[in-house]
């Protein structure tokens, strides 16, 4: 990843639909080549961040660049610069899969001998030989959502947007994507996507947590699990994790809990000492506790602690 000039540069991004406030005051910088990833609930204002950098929504207040070019004085300069991919819209699914990549060719302007060249390149990425003239309808997730992320970079953009592209799509599917991604970053492509899923969110170089409109957290997996620090999060093995949940709330040593998977997460407030009481009160209540021990905060233990803090 080139770590020089930012390629997208925010500053102070707002935007308002009448009284509410969608993006308040928003501020962060985006480095060539990197995959730069967007966590946060519904509502919390991704979508709304991206449509306006993509050019397609005028912020209130603020402003940002894309690829140098002022969002606000020339949306239509950023369209040019730019790949955007959206779960929502992104094919048009009633056209074979030929004719979406004619379409998009020729929505970018490419030259035929262009055109030619990248045709071959989606087909092949998209692992769709032989099918282009299948209705893109009836293509599997997996299939359909590369062929979308392919018609995206039609024109090799330096700068590609990606707005919740793996919802609904299969494990598989989402793992074989994220590896198009690492490859787009790897040639200096930088990517900005929105995910809910926090293993995808994993991948990212850098990650921005936000809540209601606002930056909650930003920084690198690492980073944000430093968050952590001087806190103790032990995981408790038990058949009733919600039971486990309630017996420990009340838990002088316990900060906060959370169902993780099967098991519960127990947020500690000095360290991992008081283990046989945790045990011991869990017992007490007429639950059986396995394995009870320190882990690791996960990404997903960073984003509900941020959360909570944001809420309260």
């Amino acid at each position: 990843m080139n770590t020089g000039a930012d390629t997208i540069t925010v500053d102070r991004l707002t935007r308002r639909f009448g009284d509410f406030v969608a993006v308040d005051d928003l501020s962060f910088g985006v480095h060539q080549g990197e995959i730069f990833g967007f966590l946060g609930a519904n509502g919390a204002g991704k979508s709304t961040t991206i449509r306006m950098l993509c050019g397609l929504l005028l912020p209130t207040s603020g402003t940002a660049t894309v690829g140098g070019v002022d969002v606000r004085r020339d949306p239509e300069g950023v369209k040019r610069r730019i790949g955007y991919m959206s779960q929502k819209f992104s094919l048009y699914e009633q056209l074979t899969v030929d004719e979406n990549i004619r379409f998009f060719a020729g929505i970018y302007g490419l030259s035929r001998a262009k055109f030619e060249e990248r045709h071959r390149f989606v087909i092949e990425m998209a692992g769709l030989e032989g099918r282009g003239r299948s209705l893109t309808r009836d293509l599997p997730g997996g299939v359909r959502q590369r062929l979308a992320l392919g018609c995206a970079i039609l024109h090799e953009p330096p700068i590609v947007f990606l707005d919740e592209p793996t919802g609904g799509v299969d494990p598989l599917s989402r793992r074989r994507f994220w590896r198009l991604i690492d490859t787009l970053s790897a040639q200096g492509v930088t990517v900005l996507v929105t995910t809910h899923y926090m293993d995808e969110a994993e991948h990212c170089h850098r990650i921005a947590i936000m809540h209601a409109g606002r930056l909650a957290a930003l920084g690198t997996t690492s980073e944000l699990k430093g968050l952590f620090r001087g806190r103790s999060i032990v995981e408790i093995d038990t058949g009733n994790p919600v039971m486990a949940m309630r017996v420990l709330q009340d838990a002088p040593a316990v900060e906060k809990t959370s169902v993780f998977g099967t098991a519960v997460h127990a947020v500690l407030r000095h360290g991992d000492d008081d283990l046989a009481e945790l045990r011991q009160r869990l017992t007490a209540a007429g639950l059986t506790v396995g394995a009870i021990a320190p882990v690791e905060p996960s990404l997903e233990d960073v984003f509900l602690d941020v959360m909570d803090r944001r809420a309260s």
